[in-house]
């Protein structure tokens, strides 16, 4: 009886120490969003990927970090890291589905990048190491053998820590801008708008943060459903290593228009694909949003002559969508695509073809019954220019910017920030920060409204006497209706009109906590 009662004291004591901890944690603030007792924290650590960015000659690649100033008050006064460092690399004996040298066998596939000799990096340096917050810092490489990067923040810099990788190919099937910000490790990721055709070389390139191995499933859905085989099955993915599987190696059938699934069934992985068209260039493929009933993607800019959705409905039920453009006047329906049934399983495409009129817009995907609850995932294919002059991005569904979101990488010209708030009546208003640049200026600040049921772009706010490359934080006001963010990135490449489309989900830079209490119904039998 004395050491029962011993043992539940200690359970009263261990409650209240967590009640004391929390309360000494809670930051400045009103504690919007939070459950009643909890409080808004800043995250204390995260963790980014970025993988290798290209294998071509003429290739150069820009690396630029940014942490928003400010953004972890009451993170315990720590001033903390903020750093990426190379990792390995398994490549298979002939450079195959576990490298970049040319497609393999269809009978072996990405399993043989499971038994490929695992290359350590040349160089543990770390890469583009923050030392303050609210100014970026921007580190180049024109490396063909530029090796995939992890890392991870913590202290002051954890909360928003967002890393952009760019890079311009001049030239050679893989040539335009590519860019990515660098993602978060996770379990499960979609893709929708893969291809394994003979014009794409789609490579996912999947990359582990931890300590430990990571076991990997790869799934494609086509048009009639799950393309069959065995060969993305148990891909191990080394500690600290990248592991890069050309997506034609995992099907025997040519498939233009599909959607990956990316599944860690131990571990935890980075993943992007990376796509490479012979006529329409390059580009990463970011994964997209979670699927909901309800998707938005946001910035598709006003001068694209061609866009392409491809939409799952990952479920075990159809999806029926209703399919809306929002414009800076409004919603609109496009012409001949009022509503999309998609099929269980099975992969959709539609071309849209020049779908914004010379105005730019977001697309908006709904459920056609309002009852429904159906999940779908989504994503474009957006393409500007013509002939011999084209090159494509991709824009995926995204989430929605609800406490804040960052682009970095920004130079003086070139950048288009757009906002959409697709729910009419809805109005949203937002504020935009332009940084200090990472040779100097200073920080600017704007607010948009964005009508409800519409969309708006803009050329950003740019820091007074900038000097290098400028992040942007996008920061909805309290009480606004809900909006979606997108960053494009334009530049001159002998003639050439490359470009690069970044989703701006919200950063989850802070974590709702609920309020821990003593309760003494524990002693209670």
């Amino acid at each position: 009886m004395k050491r029962t009662m011993m043992s539940l004291i200690g359970v009263a004591v261990a409650l209240a120490a967590v009640t004391g901890v929390a309360a000494v944690a809670a930051p400045d603030g009103d504690g919007r969003d939070a459950p009643r007792g909890g409080s808004r924290l800043p995250v204390q650590r995260s963790a980014l990927l970025c993988p290798a960015p290209t294998s071509s000659e003429v290739g150069e690649t820009a690396y630029t970090a940014f942490a928003p100033k400010g953004a972890a008050a009451g993170a315990d006064g720590k001033k903390g890291t903020a750093e990426l460092r190379p990792a390995g690399t398994v490549r298979d004996a002939g450079d195959g589905a576990g490298g970049k040298g040319g497609k393999k066998g269809k009978d072996k596939g990405a399993a043989d990048a499971a038994a490929g000799q695992t290359v350590a990096p040349r160089d543990t340096k770390p890469v583009v190491p923050l030392q303050e917050a609210g100014k970026p810092v921007i580190a180049t490489t024109d490396k063909p053998d530029a090796p995939a990067l992890v890392g991870s923040a913590d202290g002051m810099f954890a909360p928003g820590w967002t890393v952009q990788q760019t890079t311009s190919v001049a030239a050679g099937a893989g040539r335009g801008l590519l860019g990515l910000s660098c993602t978060t490790p996770d379990t499960t990721f979609w893709f929708p708008g893969v291809s394994t055709a003979t014009d794409r070389q789609d490579y996912v390139h999947l990359t582990n943060p931890d300590a430990v191995p990571a076991v990997v499933d790869l799934e494609l859905h086509g048009k009639d459903g799950s393309l069959a085989g065995s060969a993305g099955e148990d891909i191990s993915v080394p500690p600290h290593t990248t592991v890069p599987v050309l997506l034609s190696t995992l099907t025997a059938t040519p498939t233009t228009n599909a959607s990956l699934h990316v599944v860690a069934r131990e571990g935890r992985v980075g993943a992007a694909v990376q796509a490479s068209d012979g006529k329409l260039g390059s580009d990463w493929l970011p994964p997209a949003a979670d699927p909901a009933p309800s998707v938005v993607l946001p910035g598709i800019p006003k001068d694209a002559t061609s866009v392409r959705l491809v939409a799952l409905a990952p479920g075990e039920s159809d999806a029926d969508l209703k399919v809306q453009l929002a414009t800076p006047t409004g919603l609109i329906t496009p012409a001949g695509l009022e509503t999309l049934h998609l099929k269980s399983g099975m992969t959709t495409a539609v071309d849209l073809k020049d779908l914004t009129k010379g105005e730019a817009g977001s697309l908006v995907l709904t459920p056609s019954d309002s009852d429904s609850k159906a999940p779908v995932t989504a994503a474009l294919r957006v393409t500007r220019g013509k002939g011999a002059k084209q090159e494509m991005a991709f824009i995926p569904a995204t989430r929605p910017v609800e406490k804040r979101a960052t682009a970095a990488d920004n130079r003086d010209r070139g950048s288009t920030l757009s906002l959409v708030a697709p729910e009419k009546g809805k109005d949203a208003k937002v504020k935009v920060t332009a940084s200090a640049g990472s040779g100097g200026g200073t920080p600017v600040t704007k607010t948009y409204t964005v009508k409800g049921g519409s969309s708006l772009d803009v050329e950003p706010p740019r820091p007074q006497g900038l000097k290098g490359t400028y992040a942007l934080t996008v920061e909805p006001e309290p009480g606004s209706g809900p909006v979606y963010a997108a960053r494009m990135l334009a530049r001159p490449q002998g003639g050439l009109l490359a470009f690069t489309v970044q989703p701006l989900p919200d950063d989850r830079g802070s974590v709702l906590v609920p309020a821990a209490g003593q309760d003494l119904s524990v002693l209670t039998n």
